[in-house]
């Protein structure tokens, strides 16, 4: 079975259903995929690297489901410095730089991905 890449972009400063219902699905996909045993991995993009810090709000209405997913989870740590996010530490998990692209402390390398022949899955 391919490995499957799950990306949000939707940003929760954005507001409204929209960005929480894209959220929710893409937790939803991963949460799928990872209970049938599936490679999978989430990754938080953009101005979706503002989510972790969120969902790490007891309070918040996905934070039961992030917690069941989050250890297959990483977020782009360039995109988190470009859109003020909070630490990976803080959000619990990792934040990765793996790529240099001028102008950023370095992204994740969705390319890799397509290299391997995962299927990427946007939110």
């Amino acid at each position: 079975m391919a490995k499957t890449v799950v990306v949000v972009f939707s940003d929760p400063k954005a507001g409204g259903e929209d960005a929480l219902g894209r959220l929710l699905n893409a937790l939803f996909l991963t949460i799928e995929l990872k209970d049938k045993q599936q490679d999978v991995t989430l990754i938080f993009q953009g101005a979706g690297s503002r989510w972790p810090a969120e969902l790490t709000k007891p309070e918040h209405a996905a934070h039961a489901l992030y917690n069941a997913v989050k250890d297959t989870a990483i977020a782009c740590g360039g995109c988190a410095d470009a859109f003020g996010a909070e630490s990976g530490e803080l959000a619990g998990i990792k934040y990765v730089r793996e790529r240099a692209i001028p102008g950023t402390t370095g992204v994740i390398d969705l390319s890799k991905y397509l290299d391997d022949g995962a299927r990427l899955i946007t939110f």
